[in-house]
């Protein structure tokens, strides 16, 4: 993770000493709706977050790269519920699980501004797993024919170990950027590897994917 991170920064400053005029660079943050593709049903989008940074380099005024370093709340949710009656006794019971997976994300975008700040962007995502965490809440109610009981149970597991350490997508999105910096962007982050490192990744394949709508300042 030091050397991509190096490498990365390295990179940054080699091209800014080039052509300093043509850089601009600002912090970005936003909002994740993220969910898990492939071998998998049921789950829903959970809601996570992104922060970090983005340089920006315009090779003329329509075309140019942009690299960000980006810290990312990833993952998927899922949950269950059901209800029986039997002899007047309802019986309930509820529960939600989520997949909560920390990415370093290391994405680089061709952009190409179309007319008055807005532009479109695409390019390849390195992630880095930082953390993979599974966390449950479950509730089992009962009611009726004398009885009002409620058992509740809640935990969570480390879970880094069933997945692997690097992810690589695509990233495809739009963006609008205003003469004084302020921009906004939406992309969506198509996950191409089996982030699956458990037994049975052969057979179960898991892919990331993540809508992310950003906003950010570029100096």
């Amino acid at each position: 993770m030091k050397k991509i991170l190096l490498i990365a920064a390295v990179a940054v400053f080699g091209i800014s000493n080039v052509n300093a005029q043509e850089v601009s660079f600002g912090p970005k943050a936003g909002v994740n709706f993220a969910n898990l593709n492939g071998d998998i049903e049921d789950n829903d989008m959970r809601v996570g977050f992104h922060i970090g940074g983005a340089v920006e380099l315009m090779f003329n005024e329509k075309m140019g790269l942009q690299a960000e370093l980006l810290y990312s709340l990833q993952g998927t949710k899922d949950s269950y519920s059901s209800t029986e009656t039997i002899g007047g006794v309802t019986y309930t019971e509820e529960e939600e699980a989520k997949l909560n997976l920390s990415y370093i994300n290391i994405p680089v975008s061709f952009k190409y501004y179309i007319a008055n700040g807005f532009n479109v962007e695409a390019g390849p995502q390195v992630g880095i797993l930082a953390s993979a965490k599974s966390k449950y809440d479950y509730t089992e109610r009962i009611q009726g024919g004398g009885y009002d009981e409620t058992y509740s149970e809640s935990g969570d597991e480390d879970v880094k170990d069933y997945f692997k350490s690097i992810d690589f997508g695509m990233n495809f999105g739009l963006g609008y950027k205003m003469d004084n910096g302020l921009n906004f962007g939406a992309r969506y982050n198509l996950g191409l590897m089996n982030i699956n490192d458990s037994a049975n990744s052969d057979d179960y394949k898991l892919a990331n994917g993540v809508i992310q709508v950003s906003a950010g300042f570029m100096f």
